[in-house]
């Protein structure tokens, strides 16, 4: 190798390297078992973080609904109380929270792509209550709640 060809691979990136040394990345989801596109294919992130808007929006209106006499301040608390409580319901129920089964998605558990049991949603829904958990996202579009409780969001 010369070093036009060092060059070449250090300006085209790790991944451009990686797959000259034979790497397949594949699209996402191909390591998981899942299909390309339609029906069980990963869930893309605009849609995933649409549902989150809605789902928040949601929870903001329950908690300004039960505390409408508070103040403003108290009503954020409790909109995050509502929304770890309605996913924790509604995933663990139904595989879907509201607003991710009004864009089409659902969380479903990797061994078997059923819904996942009740204590799997739990560890789901209290990393997902820390925020940073569901920031840190692997190849396949999985935040690392969704790792670490053995789920994936995909299309319905």
């Amino acid at each position: 190798m010369d070093n036009r060809d060092a060059i070449g691979s250090w300006l085209s990136g790790p991944r451009a390297a990686a797959e000259e040394m034979g790497a397949d990345f594949g699209y996402r989801g191909k390591r998981l078992g899942l299909p390309e596109e339609g029906s069980g294919a990963v869930a893309p992130v605009g849609r995933r973080i649409g549902a989150l808007f809605i789902d928040w929006a949601l929870s903001a209106l329950i908690a300004y609904g039960l505390l409408a006499d508070r103040r403003l301040e108290a009503t954020n608390n409790w909109a995050l109380i509502v929304f770890l409580v309605m996913s924790l319901l509604t995933v663990g129920t139904v595989g879907s929270t509201p607003g991710k089964r009004l864009l089409g998605l659902r969380v479903v558990s990797l061994d078997g792509l059923t819904k996942l049991p009740v204590w799997r949603t739990a560890v789901r829904t209290v990393l997902l209550g820390l925020a940073i958990p569901a920031l840190i996202w692997d190849r396949d579009n999985r935040g690392l709640h969704d790792r670490l409780s053995g789920s994936v969001q995909v299309r319905i």
